[in-house]
């Protein structure tokens, strides 16, 4: 069964490590075989990872993305989490979760839980700021 996406105009998405853009009108795409697919909102650049949380998102994407690199991906993912749950025990059940999808080889679920981290991120600098 084939996947459908639809595209919205200048829309962009990466397809198997191709980056690709929609044109000026609406498009449906048929994807008929298993590959990495990203769409925009979802893909982060380099430059965006900013945060350690950023970060181990934008590594993981990178595993999913890019399957030729996976022990490199893999040594900075594995470090980042140790250095993160160190310094903030209370990420460990989520790293835990994400760890467990790299570890079955399923890169875009670890990457919408990744999500969650940089919520988690989002939500204790925010309250760092309100209380300093």
């Amino acid at each position: 069964m084939a996947l459908k996406i639809s595209l919205k105009p200048k829309e962009k998405m990466i397809i198997g490590g191709a980056i690709i853009q929609n044109g000026e009108k609406n498009s449906v795409l048929y994807i008929e075989n298993s590959v990495p697919i990203l769409r925009e909102k979802d893909i982060m650049r380099e430059e965006d990872a900013d945060t350690f949380c950023s970060r181990i998102y934008f590594v993981i994407q990178l595993m999913y993305i890019d399957g030729k690199h996976l022990v490199e991906y893999h040594n900075t993912y594995w470090k980042l989490v140790g250095e993160l749950v160190s310094a903030v025990p209370r990420t460990a059940g989520i790293v835990d979760e994400i760890s467990q999808r790299i570890l079955d080889n399923d890169h875009y679920q670890a990457l919408k839980l990744s999500k969650k981290l940089i919520e988690f991120e989002k939500e204790a600098l925010k309250n760092v700021r309100t209380t300093a």
